[in-house]
Formats: C-alpha cells, structure tokens, sequence
C-alpha cells in the first residue's frame, strides 16, 4: 500500500483554507470590483457634478480636478504603508478596515453640499481603498498553492478590466435615473455583502517574524509618495512642468524617497527589503507595470472626450464602448498563464508591450467620421495587451518575494501602478492640453469682444471651447469645427508620446525581464529573496 506522504500533496495552505480558495477569490473580487469601478463611474459623473444646484454641486473644473486626485494622492501615499500593516496585523483585519472606511467615505461623498465637502470625502475613499487593493493581492497569495497563483491573479487582473468597463455603464444608468449622489451610494451595497462574506470566509494570515516596527521608514515612505504624487497632478494641472510649485513638490519627493531607500538599507529591521529591487523578475516586471499604465492612462484620458465630444456619444454609449476592451481582458487574463508557460513571461510581457505600442498608434487612424469599428478594434486589441502584461508581470513581483512579505509585494506593484497612471494622466494630459490651446488659440481671437480671460479659459479643453460656443448662439457654431480638428491633432501628438512609453516598456522587458530557461534554472538574481524560508504559517 502507498505510502499517505507519498500521494498526498505537501501544501503551505492549510487544507480547509484550500479547499475554499475559489469561494475566498470571489469574495475578494467584490472589494476590488468596488474600488476599481468608483473611479471608473466618477468620470462620467463630472458633467453633472458640474452642474448648478439642485442637479449638482457647481463645481468648477479645478474642483472637478480635485474630486479626482484628492483620491489618487491619498491612494497612492499610503498604500505602502497599508501593505506593511497588512503583513505585520493581518491581512483580513487591514482589508475589512479599508472596505469600511471606503464605505463610510461612499455615503459622506453621495450626501456632499458642496465641492469641497465632495474632495475631502472622496480623500476618505482614497484612504480605505488603499488599504484594500494591497490585502486582496497578498490573501490570494496566501490562499493558493504557487502553481495556482497565476490562474488566481489572471482572473483578479481580469476583474480590474470588468470593473473598469462595467463603471461607466453603471453611471450612464445610474445618472439616468437617480440624482448624482447615487454614483457613489452604489458602492455601499456591495461592501456590505463584501464584509459579510470576508467575515466567514477570508482567513487571517500575517507575517510570524514582522521584526521591529520601522517608524521613520513608514513616515519617508507617505511624505515621499505623497510630494511626488502631488507634484505630477499639480504639473498636470498646469500643463507646465517647470512652475516651481511642480519641480519644488516633485523635487522634494524624489529626495525623500532616496532618503528612504538609504534608510532602509542601512536599517537592521526596514520597512521593505531594497536588495528585492536586485531581483530582475522583481525590478523589471515592476517597471512594465509602471510604463504601461503610464501609456495607458493617458490614452484612456483624451478617448473620453473624443467619443463625447467630438463623436457626440452619451457617457452611457461611452461606456458601452469599451466593452471589447473588457471582454477581451476578462477572457485572455485568467489564460495568459498557458502562455507564459509555453513562451516565458519574458517574450509574453514583451510582445504584449509591442501590442500595447501598436493600439495607441492605431489612434492615429481615429478622426472626426472614423468608422467606431476601428475603436472597438484597437480597443479589444488593447485589453487582449493588457491581459498578456498584467498578471505575468504581477506574478513575477508576487513570486519574488517570500510568502509571508505578501503585503509589501502586492504594495509595490499597486504603487508603481499608480504613480505611473498619474504621471501618464499628468504628463499626457499636460501635452494634449498645450497641444489643443495652440491649435484653438487663433480662432478664439477671432471671436469679436470676446475678453482675455474668458479666451484663455476656453482654450482649456475642448469641452470648455464648445461651452463658449453653446453660450455664444449661432455666432458659436463656426468654433465647433476648429475645436473638433484642434483636439484631434492634439490627441495624434499625445498619441505619438505614449506609443514611445509603451515601447520603452517593451525594451525594459526584453532586456531585463528574465527569459523562461534562466526562470526555470533558477538562474542568480531569479530565486526570490527570503525563499530559502518556511513559508508555514501561510493562512495563521
């Protein structure tokens, strides 16, 4: 007869844990389904928001800037240091602490009187989700087995395409029906079953050895992230970055970040472990995630405006329109580990870069009378891209790292995302933005009495050319058309500058992403540090 350790699987998850994994995953998709898709509804709630009392709050268009980035510059400073808390609390506590607060910070925001009431509640939101997105990456690598992860994190990756496709459908109905509030009460619902759920389904599982606390290393850490993100919105905000309120901000983060760096290789209990960054699996794929998001975000930018604006589409319409990015993204994620295994996550991350590259320079093709067959072609295209990127790239940074620094892994890559998503947003913004007022400006001379500042505020974006047009009667009719031919040359040069990011990344990858047979010799620099460690305690 056998013996029982013979045929039995020796696992580092507990056996009840395992056999729930899937149930654990779903649940875990909810919070991040939530997260994702708030972002995504708000965009096409800026119009109404905009509108005068009782329809919305009046906010101007900084204000309508705010509302976004208060979020965003929350997120992103402390999202590090909530994958910490995650590792050394737990990972089940810190998640349900996020889904609660991003509740909260929901209801204040439906309910807001007034723009800034709106921003500093949406800063609540931020706060929460940040302490959501890192704990759902690092339950999932402490609930399955490692040669489960990559189908694991290919569906999570998958969700975030569902998510953000589904939020614009979501807001074009809710919009259609409710006041602009309901955008925001929607997500309640879905925390509540959320928090039930992660109750009697999601274990707790924390780092056994989380060392010393490294206060000084935490507080560098939020400062750092904080300036530098603040910097990149503020430059995006002013379309020039060389105001020394941008260079001063994005100055000081960069130091205080190298501080950290120095900090954390001279301290004998550091927040997170630098030597990672010598990891090539760890670097690069943290890098890729960083350029494509760049890339992406800017392009996701200017689409909104030229499917509205220049198109005529409804928000509703809009949303339907990314559909094939999201179906496409849906269906390759959770299979883009069948070709890794095949090819190597080297030449899968790579050719999904060049296929990244490709679809943003297909928006060259993109005018006014384009047929929207070409659209819904670069944009499935463009999600069967980012599902060959996203989870290999995610699964090389998760895998680096021991098990039990979950937290921290899952921390940096949701890090790196989002500085590189706002830079995208900030500097592509800034150059669609500068681009279109340069090609705008003659006309709005043109207009007869027209005075200096209402010219300059128009020249802004092309929704703010057309609102003057709106405003001016048939005398505004002759700046549609050189507002619609402005924004398309704008959005080509913009184009231009992501396609070159997009190919950086390829390049980064190709030449330090490592290949499938240094992956599978275990190579030096491709074991991930701390492996040699237990990893029992997966799931405490």
């Amino acid at each position: 007869m056998a013996n029982p350790s013979e045929t039995t699987p020796v696992r580092g998850v507990p056996e009840a844990v395992h056999r729930r994994r899937w149930a654990i995953l779903t649940v875990l998709l909810f919070s991040l389904l939530v997260v994702v898709l708030d972002n995504s509804i708000l965009n096409v709630a800026m119009k109404t928001i905009a509108s005068p009392a009782p329809t919305g709050l009046g906010a101007t268009q900084s204000e309508l800037e705010w509302a976004i980035n208060a979020y965003t510059l929350v997120f992103a400073g402390i999202l590090f240091t909530a994958g910490l808390l995650g590792d050394r609390l737990g990972r089940k506590k810190v998640l349900l602490f996020g889904m609660v607060v991003f509740g909260i910070g929901s209801v204040l925001s439906a309910v807001a009187g007034s723009p800034g009431q709106l921003i500093a509640f949406r800063a609540v939101m931020g706060f929460g989700g940040a302490f959501v997105m890192p704990s759902t990456l690092a339950i999932i690598m402490n609930v399955f087995e490692r040669d489960e992860q990559p189908k694991a994190i290919g569906i999570w990756a998958g969700a975030v395409g569902l998510a953000i496709a589904i939020g614009p459908i979501t807001g074009g109905i809710l919009l259609a029906h409710f006041w602009w509030g309901s955008v925001f009460l929607v997500n309640v619902p879905i925390v509540i079953a959320g928090l039930i759920a992660m109750v009697v389904l999601v274990p707790e599982s924390r780092d056994p050895k989380p060392g010393r606390l490294d206060p000084l290393g935490v507080l560098l850490s939020v400062v750092g992230l904080v300036l530098l993100v603040y910097g990149i919105i503020k430059g995006g905000q002013l379309a020039d970055f060389t105001d020394p309120e941008v260079y001063g901000t994005v100055g000081g983060g960069l130091l205080t970040l190298v501080l950290f760096v120095l900090h954390e290789r001279r301290s004998e209990h550091p927040a997170i472990d630098v030597r990672y960054f010598r990891n090539p699996a760890f670097s690069a794929a943290v890098s890729s995630i960083s350029l494509v998001f760049f890339a992406l975000m800017g392009t996701t930018f200017f689409i909104v405006f030229y499917t509205q604006s220049v198109r005529g589409y409804t928000p509703l319409q809009s949303g339907m329109l990314l559909l094939p990015l999201a179906a496409a993204q849906m269906f390759f994620a959770p299979r883009a580990r069948l070709m890794v295994e095949k090819f190597g996550a080297k030449a899968v991350c790579a050719v999904g870069m060049l296929l990244v590259a490709a679809t943003t320079a297909g928006f060259l093709l993109l005018e006014k009378n384009t047929p929207i067959w070409v659209l819904e072609i670069l944009f499935f295209t463009q999600g069967t891209a980012m599902a060959h990127i996203m989870p290999p790239a995610t699964v090389s940074i998760m895998q680096s790292l021991p098990r039990e620094k979950a937290g921290s892994g899952s921390a940096v890559n949701n890090t790196f995302r989002q500085i590189g998503g706002a830079l995208g947003v900030a500097v592509l913004g800034s150059l669609l933005s500068t681009t279109y007022r340069d090609g705008i400006s003659d006309k709005l001379a043109a207009v007869p009495g027209l005075p200096e500042s209402a010219r300059h505020a128009a020249g802004e974006s092309i929704e703010a050319t057309l609102g003057l047009a709106e405003k001016l009667g048939p005398a505004g009719k002759a700046l549609v058309g050189p507002a619609d031919d402005a924004f398309i040359h704008a959005m080509h040069v913009t184009v231009i500058g992501s396609t070159a990011v997009a190919l950086l990344g390829a390049l980064v990858v190709a030449l330090f992403l490592p290949g499938k047979r240094a992956a599978e010799a275990g190579a030096p620099g491709v074991e991930r540090p701390g492996a040699e460690k237990t990893e029992a305690g997966a799931g405490r």
